[in-house]
Formats: structure tokens, sequence, C-alpha cells
């Protein structure tokens, strides 16, 4: 059996996938397969999937198509891989040299079930990371994902092949906040998510991408609440507070109109104003930035959000 099998969704990815697989292919842990899932793009995705996957025998290329990415994803997990280990990327992110070795170390001792690590977040080049993700000590709980998922993309999330299986997989209605439903029902259902203090992914930042629909990750956070709520677990004002900063700080990245960040910070100071705006270099800096927001030149909105 392999010991890790990589899933990878494909959508209109033709320009980023081949620095994906170039870092997949550049791991210092070699035991490995990575399942490539085509959804139905409308580039040349699937003709530059199909090029890559020529002369390395651990490249596995499928079509899903246009079932989203949830669906892609449990798809290669469930269906298409054999490892009994699983980790997932998206297909305009690159990973760290020792990703999977760190991972094969902590997961194979059978201690924690799933594991991510440091997330560093990039525009076009990734070798300027302006900023990276912070990993918590200790075992990661439901009331901490409720306000920071600090696993921040599923990118970063590997898990044992048995607890996915167990967990049924991703929610394909979902298109926004699955990775945070999953998580949540990962933790509530007492499986144990451990970060580790490393450099493992760099996320490519994308006004474009999934992320910048603000309304349907609003949605999909109501479906992650309602798991917390079935394993006993509610939202409280303070972890409100911080997940509506990290919207208003969103809103800002893809050039949302004045009034919605403007709402999105006013409903955050309302919840809890000290977990909104402390420390001051984020959401102090968020709140100004709302303020000023008709008059602030979009090269400084950039600067100041792009990550």
């Amino acid at each position: 059996m392999t010991r890790i099998s990589i899933v990878i969704p494909v959508f209109n990815a033709a320009h980023t996938l081949p620095a994906t697989i170039a870092a997949l292919q550049d791991q210092s842990f070699n035991d490995w397969e990575a399942v490539l899932v085509e959804d139905g793009s409308a580039d040349s995705s699937w003709s530059v999937a199909k090029s890559l996957v020529q002369g390395d025998p651990r490249l596995k290329l499928v079509r899903n198509p246009r079932k989203g990415p949830s669906a892609a994803r449990n798809h290669g997990a469930i269906v298409q891989s054999t490892g009994d280990i699983i980790a997932f990327c998206d297909a305009d992110d690159i990973w760290k040299r020792h990703k999977l070795r760190d991972v094969a170390q902590h997961l194979g001792r059978g201690q924690v079930q799933a594991v991510f690590g440091r997330v560093g977040f990039f525009n076009e080049d990734p070798g300027h990371v302006r900023t990276r993700s912070h990993v918590p000590a200790g075992d990661v709980t439901v009331p901490s994902l409720l306000g920071e998922n600090p696993v921040c993309t599923l990118s970063n999330l590997s898990l044992r092949r048995d607890t996915f299986e167990i967990l049924g997989g991703f929610r394909e209605d979902l298109v926004h906040n699955e990775d945070l439903e999953f998580l949540v029902h990962l933790v509530g259902s007492g499986h144990r998510l451990l970060g580790l203090d490393a450099d493992h992914v760099l996320y490519r930042l994308s006004p474009r991408g999934l992320s910048a629909d603000i309304d349907r990750m609003r949605a999909g956070r109501c479906a992650a609440l309602e798991t917390a709520a079935r394993f006993g677990f509610r939202t409280d004002p303070r972890a409100e507070a911080v997940h509506l900063r990290y919207l208003a700080r969103r809103a800002l990245r893809v050039g949302a109109p004045a009034a919605t960040v403007q709402r999105l910070v006013l409903e955050g100071c309302y919840q809890h104003a000290a977990a909104f705006l402390l420390p001051a270099r984020r959401g102090g800096l968020i709140a100004l930035a709302a303020l000023l927001l008709p008059c602030l030149p979009e090269p400084t909105r950039q600067y100041l959000f792009a990550n």
C-alpha cells in the first residue's frame, strides 16, 4: 500500500498546475501517489495534466466533471487512492520540500489522526512570502476553530485514511467553508488535529478565487456552526468577532464595496470590539481602512491587505 495519497482537484488550473506538481516531485519523502481529479475545466487543464502525468507512475489523472471541489476530493480520496494517509493539495498551491516527511513521521505514530503546518501567503512569486499563518500549541479544539481556522486551507490538511472514511468525507453541498465544517466534525468526533511547527504550504492568493465570495462564505459558516452545535459547542461573541474580522480583511483584499467592508467591521465591533480590533496591527488597521476606504488608493489597499 502506498504510504501517502495526495488528492488534487483540478479546475481551470492550466497555468498553476505545473508548479504544484513540480513541488510534489521535489518532496524529500518519496513513498506517495497523487490523484489529479479534473472537474470539467474550461481551459487547457486536462491536456496540461495529461502531459504532466506521463513518465511518472506516481501520478494518476481521472475525470469527475463539474461536480465541485468537495466531490472531486471525495472521489479522489475514497474511490481512487490507495494510501493509508491522505493529503489534500489545491492545484494552485505549492508544498515545501519536507511537508510529506513531517506528515509521515507524525501520522505514522498513530497518536494523532490529522496534522497541518504553517502556510505562507504569496501573490505571483512563491519566493516572496509576506506573512505566514500561526500554528497553535497543542491539539486544535472546536472553539478555536470557530474563531479563526488555523489550518487555513485544505492544501494544509493531512489525515489518516480510516478517519476520513469514518467521517464520510466532505459535504458536497457546500462550496465555502466545507473545510471548516469538516474540521469541526473531525475534532468534535474526538479525533486529534495537531499543528506542526514547520512551513508546509505556499498559498497562492487570488481575488477571483472561491474565497472572494463573502456571502457564500457566511452561508458555509452557518453549516459549520450547526455541526458544532451537534457536538455541544456553540459560538460566542468573541469567536464571531474574530471571524468577521477575517471576512472584512477578505473583502478588502478582493475589492468589495466600501459598504460591505464597513458593515462587516460594524458587526464585528458589535459582537466583541476588543476581539475584533486587537491586535491593532490587524483589527485596528482593518477598521481604519474601512473608514478611509472611499479615498484609499487601490494600490495602497492591495499592499496592506494582500495576505
